[in-house]
């Protein structure tokens, strides 16, 4: 596959999995469009249940019927030509999508990627794995199909002797060693691989992102929801960030989980984490108020009381970083950052990621991802290094393992992920 912009490299080192090699991908500069090519190109998309508010649907609303962006009403210069569904529960909506934009329904993924003929005839491949009904594991990790639809795409790649962009939602697998094998098949293959949620790439409150090669002490990112499913968008939040840092990322070496009152007391004896953790909180819409007031409270009494359940991850990177990604139901409903530099400086920010409600249905958060797919389609480019999302993948993994097994700390030899993020920013400022 010819790649049509200057080729980036990044050096991937994951010992345990074997993997370790050279990376390509590249940037488009930040806010830029895509120029359009003669011919536009086509696009499958690969989902789990199309319904109202899934991940599917978002997805194939903005590709069909288009989106805000930049102060206008944007309509890909890509089109949506084929679908595979796996389920169709009552509420469906994809049969309806399909009829109404004449975007037909395949029976498999190989029939998707060929669009009712033979081979791959799509220039870009859309896997939304997220949201139906799928068996949970011993850890209460949700099967979702993400790895074996993804090897199916593959095999349709080495049939056709060719590869185009493919865009995964949310984190690779359940499974480290898929995970890794996942991103070992898009460099063998040499394809343009992006995936990982919204919060990387959504408007931010200030619109500020962590200067390219600051020195960095410690990262901290507060966030709500479920375990192996919300806490992937809170590490997300504050890898996003942290990555920047001078010489780049560099891998993680342990991670420990701790929930309830051993989280608190593990947050609260560190002065640097309690000073991340209160100016993360300031950033936040949602921070519950204290008893008889109007506004949180500073106190670690009123922290217990409020998110007695609250999930800890306490993480330490190879080069001395510490991120501590914490999962606070009752506290808060909006995702927050703080990073403390070497210099003694604090920088913060929120991550706009408003749910649905009666009043605004938008969810448009997924317009800046939905763009950046687009962009990469169109100039074969991925616009930041899937290492990103190979890490916080791993990261929630072993999270989740120390978190139901007893809290030990695991050592974590896999994760010697090393990449640098672009100079550019990719979130949502226009």
């Amino acid at each position: 596959m010819t790649l049509n912009m200057n080729r980036r490299q990044f050096i991937i080192s994951t010992g345990a999995a074997g993997i370790s090699g050279i990376l390509i991908a590249c940037q488009s500069p930040a806010g830029k469009t895509a120029a359009r090519n003669p011919r536009r190109k086509k696009i499958a998309l690969i989902g789990t249940v199309v319904r109202k508010h899934s991940h599917a649907q978002h997805f194939i609303d903005r590709f069909l019927e288009g989106y805000g962006w930049a102060g206008q009403w944007w309509h890909p210069s890509i089109d949506l030509v084929s679908l595979y569904i796996d389920q169709f529960p009552k509420e469906d909506l994809a049969r309806e999508r399909s009829k109404r934009f004449n975007v037909p329904l395949f029976p498999s993924i190989e029939e998707a990627l060929a669009v009712g003929k033979s081979g791959l005839n799509v220039d870009g491949v859309i896997i939304i794995g997220e949201h139906g009904d799928y068996k949970k594991n011993h850890l209460g990790q949700t099967l979702y199909p993400r790895y074996d639809w993804f090897k199916k795409v593959v095999g349709v790649f080495e049939s056709a002797g060719r590869s185009v962009p493919v865009f995964n939602d949310k984190h690779l697998s359940t499974s480290w060693p898929e995970c890794a094998e996942m991103v070992a098949d898009s460099k063998r293959l040499q394809f343009p691989f992006l995936a990982g949620s919204s919060l990387p790439v959504t408007r931010r409150l200030p619109a500020i992102d962590f200067p390219w090669g600051t020195g960095l002490k410690e990262s901290l990112s507060i966030c709500y929801g479920g375990v192996d499913s919300y806490d992937f968008h809170g590490l997300e939040t504050a890898q996003c960030m942290s990555e920047r840092r001078g010489g780049g990322e560099t891998g993680v070496r342990s991670i420990q989980a701790f929930q309830g009152d051993s989280m608190w007391t593990k947050l609260f004896e560190s002065p640097e984490r309690k000073r991340l953790f209160l100016a993360a909180l300031s950033r936040s819409h949602s921070a519950a108020p204290a008893d008889g007031f109007t506004i949180p409270t500073p106190s670690e009494a009123w922290a217990r009381k409020v998110s007695p359940k609250a999930v800890g991850y306490f993480i330490e990177h190879l080069d001395g970083l510490k991120t501590t990604t914490l999962t606070c139901n009752g506290l808060v409903q909006d995702f927050t950052y703080a990073g403390l530099t070497v210099a003694d400086q604090i920088i913060s920010c929120q991550m706009q990621l408003p749910m649905p409600t009666v009043v605004s249905t938008n969810a448009d958060f997924f317009n800046p991802l939905v763009h950046h797919i687009e962009q990469m389609v169109n100039t074969g480019c991925a616009p930041y290094p899937i290492e990103r999302t190979l890490l916080t993948s791993g990261m929630t993994l072993f999270s989740v393992q120390s978190l139901k097994g007893e809290f030990k700390k695991i050592e974590t030899s896999e994760l010697k992920v090393a990449y640098h993020a672009p100079k550019a920013s990719q979130f949502w400022n226009v």
